[in-house]
């Protein structure tokens, strides 16, 4: 393995939790909450006050405040995830009392009320820390794109992490076959074309084929189906939100769902064939997808032509250079016994990608959050 990996998200999200705890008295704005929750799909745990019984307050996944019960809930003990909410844009005092409870957000409605469905259902799922997302496309057809992006995820859920694998290339012939599971029960992208908004992130994993040990989302084997933007945004959103290792198999040309796709990632490996042809098709690989995906890396992959090498490769399509892809002699015949690429722990594809995921724990892992359009942090 050459140079090192930015972004890490191995860790695994805790499973999904309870619904918040909503604190008001306030009628109108009780039901306004209550819509949220069931758009977010949580189910709420409802007070005038602080609860009596022993930890109902500390233990919430996150508390809503109500303007009205500010007032009330002053003694309550400090802890994250506390926001105020209201809907009067004018209060002069609203940051006095988001102060004087520990409030971390001032929500005004309808301003945050998008914001706040993501922020509730992720506190019903309890999402920790992102998955961290990598996509692997091919410098020129053949190029082996796919066989890496399964051994990826077949390393990634090996090592304990909470694995989902996403075939992204709809003439791809479906990465479930890679993994012997094409008549696995489960979804494929036909159930999800028309999907918008928000998927819950336990919803999708669990609708998935389960295939040695992570989850796949690949392509139905009967219509031609087109994946739109929103539709990808919002299956690669939830997939995210589960945390652990996302690996996204994506094809050479870069359509609208392609470039969302490419718009999620942490990092993007080209795979690249040793030899002049290969390489000048991956310079405009390279070039397209470099428009939407800032941070993308070469993985050569041998025999190689006269003069060449993985070093060689790297420079010319003036990428930085992951390492090379070993050849593993046998791989087909492993497969028709029904062991996927990466499957054999002690093959040298399987010590390739386990040297890749211990170059991303390496590297540690900062992703920042955004607050509420119309509302603030206290």
């Amino acid at each position: 393995m050459a140079g090192s990996i930015a972004g890490e998200g191995a860790a695994v999200a805790e499973g999904r939790r309870g619904g918040p705890l909503i604190v008001t008295e306030d009628v109108e704005l009780l039901d306004d909450l209550l819509r949220l929750c069931a758009a977010a799909g949580a189910e709420p745990e409802v007070h005038h006050g602080p609860p009596g019984r022993r930890g109902g307050w500390e233990r919430a996944p996150m508390v809503l405040v109500g303007d009205d019960a500010a007032e009330r809930c002053r003694g309550a003990g400090r802890r994250k995830g506390v926001m105020l909410v209201g809907r009067d844009q004018d209060d002069p005092d609203v940051w006095r009392r988001a102060v004087e409870i520990g409030a971390e957000y001032v929500l005004r409605l309808p301003d945050s009320e998008s914001w706040l469905v993501d922020q509730i259902a992720n506190a019903a799922e309890g999402v920790g820390r992102p998955a961290f997302t990598v996509g692997v496309m091919g410098g020129r057809g053949g190029s082996g794109a796919s066989t890496l992006a399964c051994a990826l995820a077949v390393s990634a859920a090996r090592s304990g992490r909470r694995t989902m694998l996403i075939d992204g290339d709809p003439l791809g012939g479906g990465i479930d076959v890679l993994l012997g599971g094409e008549r696995a029960e489960g979804m494929r992208w036909p159930d999800f074309a028309q999907s918008k908004g928000r998927l819950g992130g336990g919803a999708l994993e669990d609708s998935l084929p389960a295939l040695h040990g992570l989850r796949v989302l690949s392509w139905g084997r009967d219509d031609e189906v087109v994946i739109p933007p929103q539709a990808m945004r919002a299956v690669l959103a939830a997939a995210r939100r589960l945390g652990g290792v996302v690996v996204v198999d994506l094809p050479r040309r870069v359509d609208e769902g392609v470039a969302e796709a490419l718009a999620q990632l942490d990092l993007g490996l080209l795979v690249v064939p040793g030899e002049l042809r290969a390489v000048a098709a991956a310079r405009r690989v390279a070039a397209t997808a470099g428009m939407v995906l800032d941070d993308l890396r070469v993985v050569p992959r041998g025999p190689y032509a006269s003069g060449l090498d993985g070093r060689w490769v790297a420079r010319a399509i003036g990428l930085p250079l992951v390492g090379e892809l070993p050849v593993e002699s046998g791989l087909l015949v492993s497969q028709d016994d029904g062991t996927p690429p990466g499957g054999s722990a002690r093959g040298p594809l399987a010590r390739f990608c386990s040297a890749f995921w211990e170059q991303v724990a390496a590297a540690g892992d900062t992703s920042p959050v955004t607050g509420p359009p119309g509302g603030g942090a206290a």
